[in-house]
C-alpha cells in the first residue's frame, strides 16, 4: 500500500481519493475543536496560506477519540473551524485514528511511524502523564497519543516526519524542505 491507494470521506460526505493529491506535499492532521491544541489551527492556516501555491495541502481529520474534544457533526465542526480560525484547507469527515475502527489511512500512518516523544516542555510533561494513563506502553508503539498529531508526506508519497501535538517548532521548515 502507498498513500495514494487510500480513499477518505470528505466533510460533505463524498469520497476522495488521495491519488488526487499525487505530487503534492501533504500534512495530515487529526484535530479536535475543544482541545488545548486547537489554537494550532491559526498556525496551520498561516503555513497553508504561505505554502499552498508551492504545493502544500493540509488534510484535516477531526477525531473525537481523545477526551471527547471534537463533539458535534461534520457540519458543526466545519462551521466552527472556518468561522473561528478561517481554515481554507480541506477538512474531512470525523474519523477514528486508533483501534479497530480506525480508518485505513491512519492505520497505515501509525504502522509506518514511531512515537518520538512529546519533548521536554511543561506541556510535554503533562502529555506524558495523560498518554501513560491511556496506554501504559505508549512510548513503545506508533498509536496516536492525542489530537493534533501531524504526518508530513513528501511529493512522492513517502512519510517524512511525524510531529506530536507538542511539536510545532520545526514543522514549517520541514515542510519547506519537502517543497
Amino acid at each position: 500500500m502507498e498513500i495514494y491507494d487510500f480513499k477518505v470521506k470528505a466533510q460533505d460526505g463524498s469520497e476522495v481519493s488521495l491519488a488526487d493529491y499525487r505530487g503534492k506535499v501533504l500534512l495530515i492532521v487529526n484535530t479536535a475543536t475543544g482541545c488545548g491544541f486547537t489554537p494550532q489551527y491559526d498556525e496551520l492556516q498561516k503555513i497553508y496560506d504561505e505554502l499552498k501555491d508551492k504545493g502544500l495541502e493540509i488534510l484535516d481529520f477531526p477525531c473525537n477519540q481523545f477526551g471527547s474534544q471534537a463533539p458535534g457533526n461534520d457540519g458543526e465542526i466545519h462551521s466552527f473551524c472556518t468561522g473561528r480560525f478561517g481554515i481554507t484547507f480541506p477538512q474531512f469527515s470525523k474519523v477514528e485514528v486508533n483501534g479497530e475502527n480506525a480508518i485505513p489511512l491512519f492505520k497505515w500512518l501509525t504502522d509506518n511511524t514511531e512515537f518520538q516523544g512529546f519533548g521536554k516542555s511543561p506541556m510535554a510533561l503533562m502529555m506524558n502523564g495523560i498518554a501513560k494513563k491511556m496506554d501504559k506502553d505508549y512510548k513503545n508503539n506508533g498509536k496516536i497519543k492525542w489530537n493534533f498529531t501531524k504526518f508530513l508526506i513528501d511529493r512522492n508519497g513517502r512519510i517524512v516526519a511525524r510531529f506530536e501535538p507538542t511539536d510545532m517548532k520545526n514543522l514549517k521548515s520541514k515542510i519547506e524542505d519537502c517543497l
